[in-house]
């Protein structure tokens, strides 16, 4: 795969996350912070590196299955697997600009 194409497929990776919700913050998990990174093999096996504003989350358990699944649904996308970690724990500080705006924090 080249690096144009992991490019592409990245791009609509995080079109995926953008329609992902954390429940207890009304802005999608990518512009809070909850994604730390998107990995694409040769072989377009996508692994996703993510945590969870808290891991008393409740939904610790259906949230990361939920990213692992919709993101396995891209046509491109062979393999999707998802590793929860809370190193470094999640902050207010890794909000977006936009999912600052949006919460009135500017």
């Amino acid at each position: 795969m080249s690096t144009t194409d992991k490019k592409e497929l990245e791009k609509q990776i995080i079109h995926v996350l953008k329609n992902i919700y954390d429940p207890e913050i009304p802005v999608n998990i990518y512009e809070i912070g909850l994604i730390y990174e998107i990995k694409i093999d040769d072989e377009n096996k996508v692994n996703i590196l993510m945590t969870l504003t808290s891991p008393n989350c409740p939904v610790a358990e259906s949230l990361p299955q939920e990213v692992q699944d919709k993101v396995g649904e891209l046509n491109a996308v062979k393999k999707s697997r998802v590793e929860l970690t809370f190193d470094p724990p999640w902050t207010m500080d890794m909000l977006s600009e936009e999912a600052k705006l949006e919460l009135g924090f500017m």
